[in-house]
């Protein structure tokens, strides 16, 4: 497997990525120190094989390890799951060297990665991604948490896995649409910090779709580095570099908020979010037309939407919409914070765009 390192100091870890072999999960871990006294296996109830695959890897005895379902979907991330977490990880005993590893897609990496922080006042976890959303993004750089039902991920903590291992293999068996969804997140890679990963995209898209397992650890391979560059800048977001990673999101999570989680994918919803957030872009002559066409296309070509689909334009007021994103966590004062390109590969945080443009953006992408 290929490694990429994550440079955080003490806190620093190591991403693998490829198809891995027998006994190669169970070595990764065998160099902790000190050594985990339990391990607490918390997985995503679609992903039971891998989950027990994934245990018999770890190299514990049997005794020493606890498995954990959990619903798929984004209701999981919840109060009500995390005490479910809680009242399981006292019961078997999990003491300050325990370890907690997440085994599924963004949603159980950020709900376990929660419980990992919380319990004991935080103890070791380890990243399994099976789902390309979570391999490229989720599982990298240490945000953790739960939503509440008004807005998604205010209530969590930055805790930093020991280990992400991100087992091509396992995205053998995903779903088409869950597949296409981790691929916003990857388009989201080229706009805004590499133009050529961008063209990458563009020239591979094919073979990508195809799951060419080549194709795919390039993408992950290259996705993780830019994620990683950008968490080691600004770990705790406290420059607002980190807030890149952001685009298209504050569009995205108030569509998903106002859908209740349950009706379109997170990669999905930031897909709509980027093409709103280009059109504002554009609108503000920030950005060529051609290049809103040129994010748009590809996004398109992956399967993903670019508008908001009639069957829930009716949850998706202008207002309600805007209501919602003034709950981003990017916001200051009581101001709209938006990511928005300057061109493909770079992007910045704005202020200046008035909420009738942000408005009319929203109305535009209602009356496609």
């Amino acid at each position: 497997m290929q490694s990429i390192d994550v440079p955080l100091g003490p806190r620093s870890y190591v991403i693998h990525i490829g198809n891995a072999a027998p006994g190669q999960l169970g070595l990764a871990i065998g160099s902790f120190s000190p050594p985990p006294s339990k391990a607490i296996v918390i997985y995503d109830a679609e992903v039971k094989l891998i989950a027990e695959k994934t245990a018999k890897e770890l190299g514990f005895e049997p005794a020493k390890v606890c498995m954990i379902d959990v619903p798929s979907g984004e209701e999981s991330k919840s109060i009500r799951y995390l005490e479910y977490l809680w009242k399981n990880l006292l019961q078997f005993g999990v003491d300050r060297k325990g370890i907690i590893v997440a085994v599924g897609g963004g949603v159980i990496g950020d709900l376990a990665g929660f419980a990992a922080a919380t319990w004991n006042r935080g103890i070791r976890f380890i990243q399994v991604p099976t789902t390309l959303l979570a391999m490229v993004d989720s599982s990298v750089g240490g945000k953790t948490g739960i939503n509440l039902p008004e807005a998604k991920n205010v209530i969590g903590s930055f805790w930093q896995p020991s280990l992400v291992w991100a087992d091509i293999a396992n995205l053998a068996t995903l779903p088409t649409r869950e597949f296409r969804s981790g691929l916003a997140e990857v388009v989201k890679y080229g706009i805004i910090l590499d133009a050529d990963f961008f063209e990458y995209l563009e020239n591979h898209a094919d073979a990508i779709l195809a799951r060419d397992t080549s194709a795919l650890t390039e993408v992950i391979r290259r996705s993780c580095l830019l994620k990683a560059r950008v968490v080691a800048e600004d770990e705790w977001e406290t420059t607002g570099r980190r807030a890149i990673l952001n685009y298209g999101h504050t569009f995205g999570h108030a569509i998903e908020s106002l859908t209740e989680y349950g009706t379109l994918l997170h990669g999905e919803a930031v897909s709509i979010g980027m093409s709103m957030a280009g059109h504002l872009a554009a609108s503000l002559q920030r950005w060529p037309d051609h290049s809103l066409d040129q994010q748009n296309q590809l996004l398109e070509r992956f399967g993903l939407p670019t508008r908001i689909m009639a069957g829930i334009q009716k949850h998706l007021t202008a207002d309600r919409m805007i209501q919602a994103m003034m709950h981003d966590k990017k916001n200051t004062y009581g101001k709209l914070n938006l990511i928005l390109p300057n061109r493909i590969g770079e992007v910045q945080t704005v202020s200046d765009a008035t909420i009738d443009l942000v408005r009319k953006t929203i109305s535009h992408h209602l009356a496609l």
